[in-house]
């Protein structure tokens, strides 16, 4: 129960109470199979595993859910050879042609005959709920993942107005800052990769990884104009990751120093790890969200008087 990425989402103080009611909710909009003729299906399942029915794992404030879904596989391939098959098939029977509007019939024909039986690959996605920061926190860097997160829950709120992470600071005025300065904010390091690139548009892109950032290479490309997009940073040693400009935060990594103070009794069972592990890394990314929030400014809405 280590998250990898991190997009990020704020609600306000009344919507936090609103999650008083959130298991009963969930368990409205559990994920179910897919059924014969359909393509997909999205739902909550337990963040605990399989076979288990809790749909939230709640830590304090702090509430991981999982978003299941299961899509068919039906590859575009698979269906026109079925659809040639089927053409040669009446040709040879009715010694006729084929228009296109027949053609679009039969192949509509053969996908709903394949349907039922295409492969399904079933995928997790884990967000946490921090009700006293009013943080909903996604296990991804993909935004349309996220949204779909954030649209799962809404739905099975019937409200629920988290808004994306704005920040009103420019991160990358900031990154770029920081890279060119050498000049960070206290408890934060440089990494060993970043992303410049030209603002203009079709500008030159430059990716470095596992480099000294603090050389003057890597300044000569901001000098010439190039900004900071992504950009390795260690916060306090014991998180490493890389922020984008658009504040999400890829390639997590919860460090030595974190990993070591999980006690040898929560590998005891699979609940006292998950229990530890879900505890440890909340508390940590509160502190490093609580940062990111001071450093480019991500207010938290506030609720209508």
């Amino acid at each position: 129960m280590w998250f990898r990425n991190l997009t990020v989402f704020r609600f306000s103080e009344k919507v936090s109470a609103s999650l008083k009611n959130l298991d009963e909710s969930l368990d409205q909009a559990r994920l179910r199979p897919c059924g014969p003729i359909e393509l997909s299906t999205r739902g909550f399942v337990s963040p605990l595993g399989r076979n288990e029915e809790k749909l939230v794992y709640r830590v304090g404030e702090f509430a991981l859910i999982t978003v299941g879904s299961e899509d068919k596989l039906l590859p575009s391939t698979v269906v026109n050879e079925a659809l040639a098959v089927k053409i040669e098939a009446i040709i040879e029977k009715e010694g006729r042609r084929i228009g296109a509007r027949e053609r679009k019939r039969l192949k509509e024909e053969v996908f709903t005959d394949l349907l039922p039986r295409a492969f399904i690959r079933p995928s997790r996605l884990h967000a946490y709920l921090d009700s006293k920061n009013g943080w909903f926190v996604v296990d991804s860097a993909s935004r349309k993942q996220a949204e779909d997160a954030v649209t799962q829950v809404r739905e099975a709120l019937g409200s629920f107005p988290a808004i994306p992470a704005s920040p009103e600071e420019a991160p990358r005025v900031l990154m770029t800052d920081w890279l060119i300065s050498g000049k960070l904010p206290p408890g934060l390091t440089l990494g060993d990769e970043c992303e410049l690139r030209d603002p203009a548009e079709s500008g030159a892109i430059v990716r470095c990884r596992r480099q000294d950032l603090e050389t003057d290479e890597v300044r000569e490309h901001i000098k010439t104009g190039k900004q900071v997009f992504q950009l390795g940073l260690t916060f306090e040693d014991r998180i490493s990751f890389v922020l984008g400009e658009d504040v999400v935060l890829r390639k997590l990594r919860f460090l030595d120093q974190v990993l070591d103070e999980l006690g040898e009794d929560s590998r005891e069972s699979a609940a006292a790890e998950l229990d530890a592990r879900f505890a440890l890394m909340t508390l940590e990314l509160e502190r490093l969200l609580a940062r990111l929030q001071e450093w480019f400014g991500l207010p938290r809405p506030i609720d209508p008087a």
